[in-house]
């Protein structure tokens, strides 16, 4: 799991005093696949819980999803923006895309660049499989926890 996404739970746990609990849970290869939630004062097991699964951002708990009726997971996993920048899908206008659709990815494998202040950052996959979408065109600007990429672990 990214430091950035534990950082930004640790604090809405602090910034919101309504809730008494935040659970992650790991899922294939290490990614995150749920994140389960807990009112104050409530117990985990018998208390009000809302659970998201890794198509909703980390950021939204409350909203995402009903007591009732738990968020379906998706089977393809995620690719996330770890930051706030300008989306590029290629070392270089005119150049091969590091990734495009039909493309097998492995954890560590470089599948773009954000660039953020002037800085190019790599941005690396956390899961492996095969690329079923590219979310997002070559020089769009992207936000924190947007979907960049869409793989399929079974591919």
């Amino acid at each position: 799991m990214n430091l950035d996404i534990i950082a930004r739970l640790v604090q809405i746990l602090r910034e919101s005093p309504e809730l008494g609990a935040i659970e992650v849970r790991r899922g294939l290869f290490g990614a995150w696949s749920a994140v389960r939630v807990s009112r104050a004062g409530h117990p985990v097991p018998g208390g009000e819980q809302v659970v998201v699964t890794r198509s909703a951002p980390p950021s939204l708990p409350a909203t995402s999803a009903s007591p009732a009726e738990p968020a379906r997971p998706t089977p393809l996993l995620e690719i996330k923006s770890p930051m706030v920048g300008t989306f590029y899908g290629a070392p270089e206008p005119g150049a091969e895309p590091y990734v495009k659709v039909g493309s097998r990815v492995g954890p560590g494998q470089m599948v773009c660049i954000i660039e953020a202040m002037k800085i190019m950052n790599e941005i690396e996959s956390e899961v492996a499989g095969v690329i079923r979408e590219v979310l997002v065109e070559n020089s769009q600007p992207v936000e924190f926890g947007q979907t960049l990429f869409r793989v399929d672990p079974h591919g």
